[in-house]
């Protein structure tokens, strides 16, 4: 597979996790086009991953966290159509680092250990984030059904 063939087959669900874990269609875009001017740039080096898209995903995450332009000050907003409204609400009140265990526990149905490989930290700790997120949250009573018992308190 080239590293055009990639890009087009990956690009909607890669805008699509960015979105979702920054909110905010712009900054998505830059974060992915950030990202895969680097890939094209290693393309030869990382083509040959087992699994390219987790690698890229990975690469879009630590981006994500790493994003220091103007952050203080811009504001995220809900984008239609990618998250329910009330919710981005609630999810936008979180540091970066408890959106983004939220976001690929929930959103990409990632477990604990590769939770914590993909921020380079602990299980404990993204459980603690977790944990500490969804309280947060004050999450409505239908959706807490999909939340481990451990986590509920």
């Amino acid at each position: 597979m080239t590293f055009e063939q990639f890009a087009m087959a990956r690009l909607p669900s890669l805008l699509r996790f960015t979105v979702v874990l920054s909110g905010d269609r712009d900054l998505a875009q830059d974060i992915v086009q950030e990202v895969l001017a680097r890939v094209q740039a290693r393309w030869r080096r990382i083509s040959g991953t087992e699994d390219l898209e987790a690698y890229v995903r990975r690469m879009v995450l630590d981006e994500y966290l790493s994003w220091r332009r103007f952050w203080s000050v811009r504001r995220l907003r809900h984008v239609q159509g990618s998250v329910p409204g009330d919710l981005w609400q609630r999810l936008a009140g979180l540091g970066r680092k408890q959106r983004a265990v939220l976001v690929l526990r929930y959103y990409e149905q990632l477990d604990d250990g590769q939770i914590a490989d993909w921020l380079g930290s602990s299980r404990p700790a993204v459980r603690g984030l977790a944990t500490k997120s969804l309280k947060a949250l004050r999450l409505e009573p239908e959706l807490t059904e999909r939340i481990p018992a451990e986590e509920k308190s």
